[in-house]
């Protein structure tokens, strides 16, 4: 594990959390040629500007041969029924594609953000994923952080190819459900867009380490007792993983709530709402 001394972290946050809010609100008045070129020219900046990897998602090798297998077994199904979802929803508006495919650069992005967890020598960091299952449902929502963890895993060593079913798991199933189906109920008992959102997006956050924190525990107990080794991994990740998701929380929230004002067509469009405001005259 290295050290964490890196002042630009925080730097490169703003700019990361920028990109977050500015490349959704537009997606869908911009070119197709120019989005693919964008998505592009992200990702090779990223990889040009990449600091040593840390300990994100779950490292390889870290689960045994047969965790690893069932977490694969338990992620393949969504993964393909988000692809499906897709190449549906592609059939009758080909802008979807090159909208899920941004959303899976912005994701890319957030979750490449290591925030050092001081008492577990590792890093937490923000996922996205609530956000992306509110504008395009869990299960391409899921699909989304399957692609962005896969290019981690390759590229910058941010998790891995055999746990690549684990993280997916955690970050693109439990986070992904977690905040659809949270932001749906608030939705039903009339909860506002913006606390809605917000709630979307802390649970998304905390249920992916909630259920990082169960592998892990399952994979690495050997003999020991399951519930003991649970709780510690979740204590070590409260100091950062608490108010991140509230972070998480606030910036979920701000983006949907920004769409709503300036871009409530795309709100409709992604069925998030079922019509925008209303204006005077």
């Amino acid at each position: 594990m290295e050290a964490f001394g890196d002042d630009n972290h925080f730097a490169r946050a703003s700019g990361i959390y920028r990109i977050y809010f500015d490349s959704i609100l537009y997606i869908l008045s911009i070119p197709v040629l120019e989005v693919l070129m964008l998505k592009f020219l992200l990702c090779i900046g990223l990889l040009l500007l990449a600091t040593p990897a840390h300990a994100m998602h779950i490292s390889e090798g870290i689960l045994p041969l047969p965790w690893a297998a069932l977490w694969f077994a338990v992620a393949i199904p969504f993964v393909a029924i988000g692809l499906h979802n897709l190449r549906v929803l592609a059939k009758d508006d080909l802008s979807w594609k090159p909208l899920v495919g941004l959303l899976a650069a912005v994701v890319f992005v957030i979750s490449c953000m290591p925030i050092p967890v001081p008492t577990a020598g590792s890093c937490s960091h923000p996922c996205g994923t609530g956000m992306t299952a509110i504008l395009v449902g869990p299960f391409i929502s899921t699909l989304i952080a399957s692609v962005a963890l896969l290019i981690q895993a390759i590229f910058l060593a941010h998790g891995g190819l055999s746990t690549w079913g684990a993280d997916i798991v955690s970050m693109g199933i439990a986070g992904s459900f977690a905040g659809y189906l949270v932001f749906k109920a608030l939705r039903t008992i009339g909860a506002s867009l913006a606390v809605s959102a917000f709630a979307a997006g802390l649970l998304a956050d905390w249920a992916t380490y909630l259920t990082t924190s169960a592998e892990l525990s399952s994979g690495i107990r050997g003999e020991s007792p399951f519930f003991p080794l649970f709780c510690k991994i979740i204590i070590a990740f409260i100091p950062t993983q608490l108010p991140l998701g509230i972070l998480e929380g606030a910036i979920t929230a701000g983006m949907v709530v920004l769409l709503y004002r300036k871009r409530p067509d795309l709100l409709v469009k992604m069925r998030v709402i079922k019509e925008g405001p209303k204006t005077n005259g």
